[in-house]
């Protein structure tokens, strides 16, 4: 089991800072300024505002409902924390992902910001009696790699994929490789000391009972109002509330074309292969990419841990189900390239349509 810092300190707090511990009670405190529920908020206060932008449905919606409520633009920049790192890892995400982040971000004209831990996913995962590896973050100017305090932890061990749960200790991959990503992307530049900045993301209710006990406005775990750098951050989660109808009537409105993972029939567009994937998936996977499985089935051999709880190895949970019938070929040939060739929007060739995996949350989601 880890000891690190970030297990023990930081991904506790985190996993507070959420709302996790709230039990989904309503809670409207004017001094610190968390609601439960906060559908609507004076938007025009902020200096910047920040999307993080997975490129899955949700995070579409909420830059989409910006637009809706007639945001300012020119405040809004997107961020996507690459999963797999930009080392050589090819373990866990869409090969495509980070080139479609860039063609929506260019289509709509907002900066994108990168970040990533070294080594992604892969690279912690097979810590064994170390350090954490550096998180990389991109900046208006430039590239930073921010080391991990050594004073504060101890080297530690992993060697296993992250485990199917809430608990943001056990399954650290959101936590390690995007929650406490974006932190240090917060805290590690200037530009936002005696600022106001809103930090968005486009988590629902509708997704798992565990995400229906989010606050959906609160202080940022690294405000610091009140204090010598002045950094105002708020979290907002404006989608929060809304059903997938809504979500697919914004990107139909707006014409934007489902993002490949759902036109496959995937009810979710998170990582590829994704510790919450369901047999159906997983035989998807395995049917059309077989070697995106393999290594997965490999690693899970090598720590004598699945992920599954029920202690079968993956291509076992791959065999309990038939692997989905995919017919739309031009996703298909997306899947497997990394340039992203498709257009972000629809237009006379590409008719918006709504995709396979609309309203399939079955096969895949959060816990």
């Amino acid at each position: 089991m880890s000891h690190t810092f970030d297990d023990k300190i930081i991904i506790p707090s985190l996993q507070e800072q959420m709302g996790l511990a709230l039990g989904g009670e309503e809670i409207i405190t004017p001094d610190t300024g968390v609601y439960f529920s906060a559908e609507e908020i004076d938007i025009t206060i902020y200096d910047k505002i920040i999307i993080c932008m997975s490129g899955g449905k949700d995070s579409w919606a909420t830059l989409l409902h910006l637009y809706d409520i007639g945001v300012d633009r020119s405040k809004i920049e997107l961020w996507h924390h690459d999963v797999d790192g930009r080392e050589g890892s090819t373990l866990m995400d869409w090969a495509f992902m980070a080139d479609y982040n860039r063609k929506l971000a260019e289509h709509f004209n907002h900066p994108l910001y990168f970040s990533w831990l070294k080594g992604g996913m892969e690279r912690e995962m097979l810590k064994e009696n170390e350090y954490s590896q550096p998180h990389m973050i991109e900046t208006p100017d430039g590239l930073l790699e921010l080391p991990r305090d050594t004073k504060r932890s101890k080297p530690s061990t992993r060697l296993k994929f992250p485990q199917v749960g809430a608990n943001l200790q056990t399954r650290w991959c959101s936590s390690a490789l995007k929650i406490d990503v974006g932190r240090r992307q917060l805290t590690n530049q200037t530009r936002f000391d005696q600022k106001k900045v809103l930090f968005i993301t486009g988590e629902r209710r509708q997704e798992s009972s565990n995400r229906a006990k989010y606050n959906q406005f609160e202080p940022h775990m690294v405000d610091c109002r009140a204090g010598k750098k002045g950094r105002h951050v708020d979290v907002w989660r404006p989608v929060l509330h809304w059903q997938e109808d809504r979500v697919w009537d914004a990107l139909q409105r707006h014409g934007v074309l489902a993002p490949v993972p759902y036109r496959l029939g995937w009810g979710r567009s998170s990582c590829m292969t994704c510790i919450f994937n369901s047999p159906t998936i997983w035989a998807t996977i395995r049917e059309y990419f077989p070697e995106k499985i393999m290594p997965i089935a490999s690693l899970e051999d090598r720590f004598g841990t699945t992920i599954s709880r029920d202690r079968i190895n993956v291509l076992d949970v791959s065999n309990k189900a038939k692997p989905m019938e995919i017919s739309d070929l031009v996703a298909l040939d997306q899947a497997m390239r990394e340039d992203y060739i498709l257009p972000v929007v629809a237009n006379a060739e590409h008719k918006w349509v709504m995709p396979a995996g609309a309203f399939n949350e079955s096969v895949c989601g959060p816990s």
